[in-house]
């Protein structure tokens, strides 16, 4: 059945466009990644976590994180630190610089930033959490979002807690991962948790984990009872899955997939894109870990022919022979699931 559920959540004075958000991912959703989610029907795109340590972002790494050139707003910058002072101190640049929503990233579980007492690490300590939403909050005008996960471990789901902390120090909408830190991505994502978050508070909530098909986001959003789901690792390789999911929540069926020649093109377009965003050497790099996740879920390829496939591209040295692997991949009637032998490893050669 269509989503019926009227307004659309709100993040301060910013609507959403409609009830599928992009998921901030280290090393996923930079701006060229962004810009084509938004076109294929986000309603929300947050970008890559930034360290809360400004003395660090003259590097290329951070300076990257923090292009939002050209996008449209509300630009989304999540944070990530544990030092309360630091942290406001961050949003207050941040905002300055032109980013009109902070969210602070108490979700991520990833070793490195947990061993600096980051990410979903201060879940362990919430009067600590409480102190850094409290700071961030006082620091900025705009609104202040926060990710976070179900609880540290299975003994210490208090997500729950969290989101009541969360609420009290003015934070204008809450993302839930169905995990606990200790699974990491392992496992089924929970929704109990979120549904039990979303009963206790009156701020927007966000259903995350494990959202990878229309179906799956209302089965979800019906039974969280969530405003909005956020999708992840669901987008990757799929961009199309964000207005697949509007289209079914609207209209209560299934979006027709995309047509090869759409498919040629978005991919070709996502090539120029990390190309000129991060110069040829380092963008033909980063295109290989894209057009691996875009060839896996072509559930027409074989397992062998996927991985022939994928050792050619990651062969490739420069931005003309990736194009020319896209254009060679597209020019037949069955595109990649009868790829030519002219793109398997015994293929394309570098320009």
């Amino acid at each position: 059945m269509p989503d019926t559920r009227s307004p659309l959540p709100r993040i301060g004075d910013h609507p959403l466009l409609n009830r599928v958000i992009l998921a901030p991912m280290a090393g996923v959703t930079d701006r060229p990644f962004r810009q084509l989610c938004r076109r294929l029907g986000a309603g929300l795109v947050v970008g890559e976590m930034v360290t809360s340590d400004s003395s660090l972002w003259h590097t290329r790494k951070s300076q990257l994180r923090m292009d939002h050139r050209g996008e449209p707003g509300p630009r989304t910058v999540q944070i990530a630190g544990g030092d309360a002072k630091m942290l406001a101190r961050a949003a207050r640049l941040n905002a300055d610089q032109g980013a009109e929503i902070i969210d602070i990233n108490m979700g991520c579980p990833a070793k490195k930033v947990c061993n600096k007492a980051a990410g979903s690490a201060l879940l362990r300590d919430e009067a600590l959490v409480a102190e850094i939403l409290e700071a961030v909050v006082a620091s900025v005008d705009v609104p202040v979002t926060l990710k976070i996960r179900t609880g540290w471990c299975a003994d210490s789901n208090n997500g729950l807690r969290i989101a009541r902390l969360a609420e009290a120090a003015g934070i204008q909408a809450l993302a839930v991962h169905g995990r606990h830190r200790q699974q990491r991505y392992t496992g089924s994502a929970e929704y109990d948790t979120i549904a039990a978050i979303k009963a206790a508070v009156g701020i927007p909530v966000f259903a995350n984990g494990d959202i990878d098909s229309p179906e799956k986001a209302a089965a979800v959003l019906d039974y969280t009872g969530a405003d909005a789901v956020m999708v992840g690792r669901g987008a990757q390789g799929n961009p199309w899955i964000f207005r697949e999911i509007d289209h079914y929540l609207r209209h209560g069926e299934r979006l027709a997939p995309p047509a090869d020649d759409e498919r040629a093109a978005a991919l070709r377009d996502h090539l120029t894109a990390l190309h000129d965003f991060y110069g040829e050497h380092m963008g033909v790099r980063i295109a290989r870990k894209h057009v691996g996740w875009y060839l896996a879920d072509d559930n027409r390829l074989t397992a062998e022919t996927e991985r022939e496939l994928k050792a050619t591209f990651n062969g490739l040295e420069n931005a003309t022979a990736q194009h020319r692997f896209i254009d060679d991949c597209f020019r037949h009637a069955c595109p990649l699931a009868d790829a030519p032998k002219s793109v398997t490893s015994k293929g394309i050669r570098a320009a």
